[in-house]
């Protein structure tokens, strides 16, 4: 690994340990606040986390694109650089914001450096264990104690749809397809959401599952995800096929841990005749919902 990734990674820590920590179960210091709706969230630990994680990574990469959760939902225009930017560092301050605010301890931070859109490094902190899950493009992905120990990290052993464990979220799916791909996701053996992608990555790169769905594209929630979970072997794509990269902003992400056990998700559990990715709207804000197009519109 490189000194440099190590290095952004002892920042992330830092600010979980500084800005977030202190605060968590603390309601009352917590500033509370709904986004796009009541369960997209931010709080005082987000914001304060986000200009910390800003103010030392400008300090240690003079001239890089910073783009935070925070900072991109007052500047929109900030993803449209992120497209072409040489080099940016894409964060999600606090990422499981509904479970940090009733007193879960399932939260963490990420940390992706990107060149062109496409993620080269990622990093996913939980505060509570105090361990990392980092990679970077073509080095493996390993989990990095706070000893300094490392494990590199492989998906799970492919196996048959009744066996396989899930982790999905369907919040933002229309209401008119959400109901069936509910009931086929059932053809899995189980599947659960932690209402933190972090976690769900980190449980997917460490071999503790078959796949993850996630059904929101902004940038801060997968640029590290799926840079880890294809370095532990996995296989990412979104829902047409296509490879994911940071200019892709709506419709939904499916990783698995092979392209037939990704196929076979596609055809029975995720196809729907009823629904595909709509294109973004030009200017549309980065909280609002993800916009579905119905076949019968």
């Amino acid at each position: 690994m490189l000194f440099e990734l190590r290095k952004l990674a002892d920042k992330v820590r830092q600010a979980a340990r500084q800005e977030i920590l202190p605060r968590f179960q603390q309601i009352r210091e917590l500033d509370v606040r709904a986004k796009a709706d009541a369960t997209d969230l931010v709080t005082a630990a987000d914001e304060a986390a986000e200009r910390f994680l800003k103010r030392e990574i400008e300090r240690m990469m003079p001239g890089v694109l910073f783009v935070g959760e925070e900072s991109a939902s007052s500047d929109p225009s900030l993803l449209d650089r992120l497209d072409h930017a040489e080099t940016a560092v894409v964060v999600d301050p606090l990422d499981g914001t509904a479970n940090f605010v009733s007193g879960m301890p399932l939260f963490g931070v990420m940390a992706a450096v990107v060149r062109q859109g496409k993620p080269v490094a990622g990093i996913i902190y939980d505060p509570m264990s105090d361990d990392w899950v980092m990679a970077e493009q073509g080095g493996g992905a390993f989990l990095i104690r706070p000893d300094g120990s490392e494990r590199r990290l492989s998906v799970s052993t492919p196996v048959s749809l009744p066996e396989m464990v899930g982790y999905v979220s369907t919040d933002f799916l229309p209401p008119a397809v959400k109901p069936d791909i509910l009931a086929r996701l059932a053809k899995a053996r189980m599947f659960s959401s932690h209402r933190c992608a972090a976690h769900m990555y980190r449980a997917f790169a460490s071999g503790h599952g078959h796949f993850v769905m996630l059904d929101r594209l902004t940038p801060w929630d997968h640029l590290a995800g799926t840079l880890i979970a294809t370095e532990a072997d996995g296989h990412v794509a979104c829902l047409d096929g296509s490879r994911y990269d940071a200019t892709k902003r709506t419709g939904a992400l499916l990783t698995a841990t092979d392209p037939d056990s990704w196929q076979i998700l596609m055809l029975e559990v995720l196809a729907h005749d009823g629904w595909n990715i709509a294109t973004p709207q030009v200017g549309s804000a980065i909280n609002e919902r993800p916009r579905y197009c119905l076949a019968s519109e």
